[in-house]
């Protein structure tokens, strides 16, 4: 089996999800490291933080691909200040490389909100809110993306239905939602992470229910009845990303070792 350098599985999830469909404030891409190595397996996280960059090293992964960018404000200096300087400099010291694909897997076709709609079982999954046109780097051909997800249950739910889906599927142990909507609930509009800004979107494109990471307090007024809102977290609603990662590698690289991490790195406890 042929070897594969680290260039060419960035190339592959770039191609999968182009760099230019990421948001304006973003840094997705190559954030650490050296890719002209051999692979000698991939980490695939959520989070970059210290510890998964020694979980790297005890599985024998040289690249890192996380869904956040480590590197998302400029650094003006490298040192032991805080947990984001430490952890290039331990990357840069074990020869790992860090790479995030961000908003740009977030605004993929078969990227994070489609793997949430696959994971609720949602049919004839498609983009609501603002749609993207971009230009491939790699190949110069159009590409189509969009902010969030829309699609419909084979079969309607009741409200208190929908909530015991979403605790069980994202194993959640509450929901925060607006009052419970009394009619059924058919068209689900999705977004992970910090979806609030699609609220009004998803009103537009008819959905029942609007299922996002977090919202604000203030946000959840003036919907009653109109839509059902659902919030579940932020990292629980985005945990699957490591699952389109590993797919993608596996079908563009094969024989590339992946890894999904074992380190929880939410950093919000529930009580």
């Amino acid at each position: 089996m042929r070897s594969v350098k680290i260039k060419e599985v960035i190339d592959a999830l770039e191609r999968f999800a182009p760099l230019p469909l990421q948001e304006s404030y973003d840094n997705a891409g190559l954030q650490v490291g050296l890719t002209e190595a051999e692979v000698s397996g991939a980490l695939l996280c959520l989070d970059v933080t210290e510890k998964v960059v020694d979980e790297a090293i005890r599985r024998g992964c040289n690249l890192i691909v996380a869904h956040h960018p480590l590197i998302f404000r400029k650094l003006a200096q490298v040192t032991d200040a805080d947990y984001v300087q430490r952890t290039v400099i331990k990357a840069i010291k074990n020869d790992i490389v860090i790479a995030a694909m961000h908003t740009n897997l977030d605004s993929a076709v078969g990227g994070v909100n489609y793997k949430i709609a696959e994971k609720l079982g949602l049919k004839n999954p498609r983009f609501f809110g603002r749609n993207k046109q971009v230009v491939d780097p790699q190949t110069g051909e159009s590409v189509t993306g969009g902010d969030g997800v829309i699609g419909e249950f084979e079969e309607p739910l009741a409200a208190d239905d929908l909530i015991l889906l979403l605790k069980k599927k994202f194993d959640v142990e509450c929901v925060q939602t607006n009052e419970l909507l009394r009619r059924e609930i058919r068209n689900i509009a999705l977004c992970g992470g910090s979806g609030s800004f699609l609220l009004k979107d998803a009103i537009a494109a008819g959905a029942d229910a609007f299922l996002t990471g977090e919202m604000g307090y203030h946000e959840y007024f003036g919907h009653e009845q109109e839509i059902q809102i659902c919030v579940i977290g932020h990292y629980q609603s985005e945990q699957f990303t490591t699952e389109v990662l590993r797919d993608i590698i596996v079908r563009e690289c094969p024989g590339v070792k992946c890894c999904l991490s074992e380190i929880n790195t939410n950093p919000i406890g529930y009580f």
